[in-house]
């Protein structure tokens, strides 16, 4: 798996309890994504706007917590939803 995507799918086990995180997540499993570009452009509308805002929070921890690697990984798939 792509390093970022895989960074990805870490943060998104925080929030499994949302029904399109789920679905975002079963997509990530299901499909072996070369790359983060390949992964935005199988999203649909709902997934993409979902992504948009947890993206938006995680970044943010990950800079709080000084953690750049995390924050420049999530921040190549928050570019591609913009």
């Amino acid at each position: 798996m792509d390093v970022t995507l895989g960074y990805l799918r870490e943060s998104l086990s925080n929030h499994l309890e949302n029904e399109v995180c789920l679905r975002i997540c079963k997509k990530m499993l299901a499909n072996r994504y070369a790359n983060e570009e390949e992964f935005v452009k199988d999203l649909d509308d709902d997934e993409m706007a979902y992504l948009n805002q947890v993206l938006e929070k995680e970044i943010k921890y990950a800079q709080d917590e000084q953690d750049q690697k995390r924050a420049k990984e999530l921040n190549e798939v928050y570019e591609l939803l913009l």
